[in-house]
């Protein structure tokens, strides 16, 4: 597998993939109306070029061979979701496509973003992770994360709760 870093010649193919991946992953779980208006406003071309435009934040696709079959968003500082800690990243996305999860391409993902983050000298590590998504949950534990908080997650109409987890790298 390789991992490469997204730029803005790739917008098509982060849009398309944010759009499937995210679906495939949650459309058994949620509403379609919800499913839709939260992928209507946070997987938009503009909103996905703003966010490549964010010097704090970054994409990476996974490959295997030439064909893309996931991504991971990371953010530093004030592009965080929360907490903007000098010190630790934020896994915001991290997602793979259905046919190739199980394969160990997840935690090649997780561990090329602890190279990273490690790289930069931070601490530690941290995400948000739905609680009904109890796969993924597992993964993270595994992976070395532990729950330490939770907040609430807008999902269309829904508030749903995410478990927060952080993983200490030094």
């Amino acid at each position: 597998m390789e991992i490469r870093k997204a730029n803005f010649g790739d917008i098509d193919i982060l849009v398309s993939l944010s759009w499937k991946t995210f679906y495939d992953s949650f459309h058994h779980l949620n509403t379609i109306s919800n499913l839709n208006a939260y992928m209507n406003k946070a997987f938009t071309r503009e909103r996905l070029l703003d966010e490549l435009e964010n010097e704090n934040s970054a994409f990476y696709f996974a490959k295997n061979t030439n064909h893309v079959i996931g991504y991971f968003k990371i953010n530093r500082k004030d592009a965080q979701t929360e907490f903007k800690d000098d010190t630790c990243m934020e896994i915001e996305r991290i997602y793979l496509d259905q046919d190739h999860q199980g394969q160990g391409y997840g935690t090649e993902m997780l561990n090329q973003v602890k190279l990273i983050a490690l790289d930069e000298g931070l601490r530690y590590l941290w995400l948000g992770v739905w609680e009904k998504n109890a796969r993924a949950i597992q993964f993270y534990q595994k992976n070395g994360f532990d729950v330490f908080s939770e907040h609430e997650f807008q999902m269309g109409d829904e508030v749903q709760i995410d478990k927060l987890m952080i993983c200490k790298l030094r």
